[in-house]
């Protein structure tokens, strides 16, 4: 018995691979001016919030008694018991002059925590953030203004990401604080070998008017 054999009923047109490699160059055209079009919107939307230079923040003042704090509240930790630790103003900005240095400099030139709002759970800070004037390039312009910082809990204890951004007179691009919003700030404590222990420590935290309340305890 014969086999039965497949004859393709439409036609083969020579005109059909350059369609093809027109669509794929067209395709890849399109990504390569779509990527640099958002990078110029955003760059001229960054510019646009942005100063040449750095703010001149207020002197912070050491807290005493505070690294006894953290090193207690840790040590309670490590032994399983149950602690508690309360972190004022004060104390928060104290923080920033542990902080190690960063690629941006020392959290203690970028940031100062202003007040505490217990209804958003938010930590509001003045700021002047330095950012590159190209993605490329070192130089540097400045966002100046407040931010405001939720905390988020993580394997290694709770971590400071932006929620809302306000520069006077200017509108803050609502892309650019999910952006900022990527960045968790207290990465660079997580791995010192003073604060580390104490933020893996924390498994709750409850922001008031006076204070952030840090728990060993869920």
């Amino acid at each position: 018995m014969a086999s039965i054999q497949k004859v393709p009923t439409g036609e083969f047109h020579s005109g059909y691979g350059c369609v093809i490699m027109s669509a794929v160059v067209g395709i890849f055209g399109f990504i390569i001016w779509w990527s640099y079009y958002t990078f110029k919107t955003m760059d001229s939307a960054i510019a646009e919030i942005t100063q040449q230079a750095p703010a001149k923040l207020p002197e912070i003042a050491p807290v005493p008694g505070l690294e006894q704090r953290l090193a207690d509240f840790a040590a309670a930790a490590t032994e399983g018991k149950p602690a508690t630790l309360k972190l004022t103003v004060a104390d928060l900005n104290a923080l920033l002059l542990l902080a190690p240095e960063g690629s941006n400099g020392s959290y203690k030139d970028l940031l100062r925590v202003k007040s505490l709002d217990a209804a958003k759970q938010t930590i509001i800070t003045e700021a002047s953030l330095p950012l590159n004037k190209k993605f490329w390039e070192d130089s540097k312009r400045y966002l100046v203004g407040e931010v405001d910082f939720s905390l988020e809990m993580t394997e290694l204890g709770p971590d400071a990401k932006p929620s809302a951004v306000r520069v006077p007179g200017k509108t803050v691009p609502e892309e650019m604080v999910k952006g900022m919003a990527m960045y968790g700030y207290l990465g660079p404590y997580q791995n010192d070998k003073t604060l580390g222990p104490v933020l893996k420590a924390i498994k709750k935290h409850q922001m008031e008017a006076d204070g952030v309340v840090l728990s060993t305890e869920k």
